[in-house]
């Protein structure tokens, strides 16, 4: 494993003990490493947040009735891309791998950019980006995960990966801000080309993030300067073979089903609430900024105490209880007010605690592990529990089953997340997590 204590204690911006040092938990030595680290993800996630509302206003376009066919489309690709990642993981050095992937999607965004300013109204460009932005989204932030948890400490991943995630809510605040602002002046291709800056920049940060770390990377086992090596497909087998694994795997899956029902139920009484597509999106931008805002503050402020205070064990635990308890006031209270706090308050718990405790779960396993394994996790698991998710909800529907019949199915189904949770939490504490 990469260890940050490799950073350099001179380094220009390293937090010693500053009040803001106290707030989020940093130790000597750590500052520059954890300022970069920040950095880079609000760059990435300001990029992403930019071309998403791009690519939702494209699928719109193609009509609604396509997202399941496009949601399925995006599950075959990322199936084909896995292995492909594999052979990069096996044969290529983690410190060439990372800003490369980068530049690659970089190249990728100015292509689009030229292809919109010549056509923007081509379905076809509209599909294809469509899938490419989401394949993009889960591939760049598992990336992003992989390389955390190779460079920081197990201990140090409790006390830190929640302001570290709060670097990528900041840039799901400035993302769609500047696209809102701007997008009428540039046009799609103009955003398009401004979200490339961005995800330019990170491809800078996470330079200059390898060479703060490289200064003592002889005293450590794995160096990011070494390929992880194995077999391409040695993420499928690995996953199959550890209840460790399938354990975080299940927890995807299980998240994401709750997650779905709420989204397509949401979507339903907006439809019939609203009338018009600008009332829709000014309430699902309203709902957005409460989450990323939630968010923020839960991944600055929180997380870390708790994973610090508790164990990691326990944070997911808390988390999954959380959903018990808001589909329980679904089923007791089905409105789209209680629809709108609930999601709200579950996709807030989510990016804000779930999800970096989760990827807390990764700092004690070994390099293959955190990027083949994770990214199969991050990518084909979670989009194919996505795509299976939404065909189920409307089979569970068509058989008559509407928002209080979810809800307390729903209940049951977070019943047995609180065990994943557990069982998973237990097997991070094997092997020597806290």
């Amino acid at each position: 494993m990469v260890s940050a204590d490799r950073v350099d204690m001179n380094a220009p911006a390293t937090i010693r003990t500053s009040s803001l040092a106290k707030l989020c938990r940093c130790q000597p030595g750590e500052g520059w490493a954890l300022a970069l680290s920040f950095l880079y993800f609000t760059l990435l996630l300001a990029s992403y947040y930019m071309v998403r509302p791009l690519r939702d206003a494209l699928g719109a376009g193609l009509g609604a009735d396509n997202i399941k066919y496009l949601a399925s489309l995006v599950f075959v690709t990322m199936i084909a891309i896995v292995p492909v990642f594999g052979w990069l993981v096996a044969r290529v050095r983690r410190r060439l791998l990372v800003p490369a992937l980068y530049a690659f999607f970089v190249a990728n965004l100015i292509a689009f950019t030229l292809v919109f300013r010549a056509d923007p109204d081509n379905a076809a460009v509209a599909r294809v980006f469509y899938v490419w932005v989401t394949v993009f989204n889960v591939f760049v932030v598992s990336v992003f995960w992989s390389f955390m948890a190779d460079l920081w400490r197990e201990e140090q991943g409790r006390r830190l990966f929640g302001v570290i995630a709060s670097g990528g809510s900041l840039g799901g605040l400035v993302g769609p801000v500047l696209t809102r602002h701007l997008v009428g002046d540039l046009g799609i291709s103009g955003v398009a080309l401004l979200a490339a800056l961005f995800l330019a920049g990170s491809v800078v940060v996470i330079l200059m993030l390898e060479n703060s770390v490289q200064g003592r990377a002889a005293a450590t086992h794995a160096r990011i300067d070494e390929p992880v090596g194995g077999a391409m497909l040695a993420g499928l087998s690995r996953l199959g073979r550890s209840p460790f694994l399938l354990g975080i795997a299940a927890l995807i899956v299980v998240g994401n089903l709750l997650g779905m029902i709420i989204y397509i139920e949401l979507a339903r009484f907006a439809g019939s609430e609203f009338t018009t597509a600008a009332e829709r999106t000014a309430f699902y931008s309203q709902r957005d900024l409460w989450v990323n805002g939630l968010a923020l503050v839960f991944q600055f402020v929180v997380v870390g105490r708790l994973t610090t205070w508790f164990g990691v064990r326990t944070t997911l635990v808390i988390t999954t209880l959380l959903a018990v308890v808001a589909f329980v006031g679904l089923g007791l209270a089905p409105a789209l007010a209680t629809l709108v706090i609930v999601n709200v308050a579950l996709r807030a718990t989510e990016f804000g605690v779930a999800k970096p405790a989760r990827d807390m779960l990764y700092t004690v396993v070994d390099a293959e592990t955190k990027y083949k394994v994770k990214n199969v996790i991050d990518t084909a698991v979670y989009r194919g529990s996505d795509t299976a998710s939404s065909w189920a909800h409307g089979a569970i529907a068509a058989m008559g089953v509407g928002l209080v019949g979810f809800a307390w199915l729903s209940v049951g189904l977070a019943v047995a997340f609180v065990a994943l949770a557990w069982a998973v939490g237990t097997g991070y504490k094997r092997r020597g997590g806290v």
